[in-house]
């Protein structure tokens, strides 16, 4: 073989290796490029996932508030209601104890009258009938 063949296969030989080695370059860099935008995508998926997720907890704070202030307004009407039974409570008591008095009054009255029978029915046909 001549010398120039020599050359001509090494210079070939290089220039495959060259070629070889620029085509792996060129082939790592379109994965790594690849790669960066999927890299890319997942964030900005990330982010509309998180933003999503804010919302969400934005709203189901808000729900939790409205709850509490649901439930405290619903606590002071039970108070209110409370608060109402027992001044009705007492009023009735009031009014059985003005009633028991009202009673003794017209016990007293019918023991000192003298046109008034002791038995009480005809003063109680008149209340019945005051009552109607």
């Amino acid at each position: 073989m001549s010398t120039a063949a020599i050359i001509a296969i090494v210079v070939g030989a290089i220039l495959l290796l060259g070629l070889i080695v620029v085509g792996t370059r060129t082939a790592r860099q379109r994965r790594l490029e690849g790669r960066r935008e999927k890299a890319g995508e997942l964030r900005q998926q990330a982010q509309h996932r998180e933003r999503t997720a804010e919302d969400a907890r934005a709203a189901a704070d808000e729900e939790t508030a409205r709850a509490r202030r649901v439930r405290a307004e619903a606590d002071e009407k039970e108070a209110e209601a409370r608060r109402h039974e027992i001044a009705a409570q007492e009023r009735t008591g009031e009014a059985e104890g003005k009633t028991v008095v009202a009673r003794e009054h017209h016990d007293r009255a019918r023991e000192v009258d003298p046109d008034v029978s002791d038995s009480g029915e005809d003063e109680a046909l008149d209340l019945d009938d005051g009552a109607d």
